[in-house]
């Protein structure tokens, strides 16, 4: 038997009575058919309602936890927690509609609807999907991009025909009549009749949604973010009371940071860069002060330094720093194989241990293959080639003794 959807003609009706059809019992859970329901199931973007059904016999309530739309027959399913042989088919029920939800959702549908016609009138780019979460919303519009200028005019318009307070209207009409009416999109499933949401003198389209009576509920329409997304620019909105917490916390966030550099709010775009400017530079002065530490080492390093008993004059170092890091290691072999014929094996300790196998360039050595099977041996995973490679390590003490060993393979030319 099909349900009866009472919020076809009526979103703002939130109690109403009814008579169990069917009753599919799942555990402590159930699937409650009912031959008329106010509880919207999940569809078209929109979200379900939530609420309680109670025994008008005993008047005992459960919870409306779910409710969808069964494809096959179009009946509604209310998930219900509930004992098991609570309800059968034939029991009078009454059912309450959470009013908090139910209102957020026609807030953001309705203002949905408003934000789309917007985009079209203003700038003729159609919406394609829409979609509410449990924070924000979003329609993907039709375009490549949308600049500020336009998102900003967009949301001033949506947010003058809220302030106009425009009638909204349900009327039905058949396919062919909504094309003449210039509905502004039609689903491309047939219908016998189309659900048409009418905003006064502002848009007409089809939905079998929950709405507003009039635009001034949706209280406001704030415009978030864009990003680009293969159908074209999602745009991330949200209306009414959600508008306004979202604004607080957003305000909130904004306050504690500019607190953080001691500065106003509407200042802080231009503390952040300026302390951004300040910490690039002092990156920059520290990679130079890291460059001549690892320089003045390197010499050191090359004259203690075993010398392997060969004509080439190849020098083995092998090195670990308990507190340095992977980036000053790397920098240290790459001025030891400069600055002379030098094979080298350094580690390093800190937040990740790491090793760096290197050697000058014309050497024999494969320090990339060096490297491969030492990490083999610890589990770990790093890289490189013939002259320069690296890894990561378990903790210091595989590092400095994974160190040592791989030195130790290192025959004498």
């Amino acid at each position: 038997m099909l349900t009866e959807r009472l919020y076809y003609n009526d979103s703002s009706l939130l109690e109403f009575d009814a008579t169990v059809t069917a009753v599919e019992e799942q555990g402590d859970q159930a699937l409650v058919s009912l031959d008329r329901s106010a509880f919207y199931p999940t569809s078209g973007g929109q979200n379900f309602d939530t609420g309680e059904i109670f025994g008008i016999a005993n008047g005992s309530r459960v919870r409306v936890i779910d409710v969808q739309e069964q494809e096959q027959t179009g009946d509604i399913l209310h998930l219900i927690d509930c004992p098991p042989g609570w309800l059968r088919a034939g029991v009078p029920v009454r059912g309450e509609v959470d009013a908090g939800r139910r209102r957020d959702h026609m807030q953001q549908h309705s203002g949905q609807h408003v934000l789309s016609a917007a985009f079209e009138r203003l700038y003729s780019f159609a919406t394609v999907s829409f979609h509410m979460g449990e924070d924000t919303c979003t329609i993907d519009l039709a375009t490549e991009a949308i600049n500020s200028k336009q998102l900003e005019s967009t949301e001033r318009l949506a947010n003058e025909v809220i302030a106009e307070d425009r009638l909204v209207e349900i009327r039905f009409a058949t396919p062919e009549e909504a094309r003449g009416m210039g509905v502004r999109k039609i689903p491309p499933a047939v219908r016998e009749k189309l659900r048409l949401i009418d905003i006064r003198d502002f848009d007409l389209n089809a939905c079998g949604g929950t709405h507003v009576r009039s635009t001034g509920q949706i209280g406001a329409i704030l415009v978030r973010k864009t990003e680009k997304v293969k159908q074209g620019v999602r745009v991330e909105f949200v209306c009414g009371l959600r508008a306004v917490s979202i604004a607080r916390r957003d305000f909130q966030i904004l306050t504690d940071a500019a607190s953080v550099f001691s500065t106003h709010p509407w200042e802080l775009p231009q503390q952040a860069r300026k302390s951004l400017d300040e910490i690039k530079s002092a990156q920059k002065a520290q990679h130079r002060l890291l460059e001549e530490v690892a320089e003045l080492q390197a010499a050191n390093l090359l004259r203690t330094a075993e010398q392997r008993p060969s004509g080439s004059g190849q020098t083995v170092v092998v090195q670990f720093f308990p507190e340095r890091d992977l980036s000053f290691i790397k920098m240290l072999a790459q001025k030891l194989t400069r600055l002379g014929k030098a094979v080298v094996f350094v580690g390093c300790g800190g937040a990740q241990p790491s090793l760096v196998f290197a050697q000058t360039p014309g050497l024999p050595n494969d320090m990339g293959a060096l490297m491969k099977e030492t990490l083999q041996k610890l589990g770990t995973r790093g890289g490189g080639n013939r002259d320069m490679a690296q890894g990561g390590t378990p903790d210091a003490a595989s590092a400095e003794q994974a160190l040592r060993q791989a030195a130790s393979t290192i025959e004498p030319m």
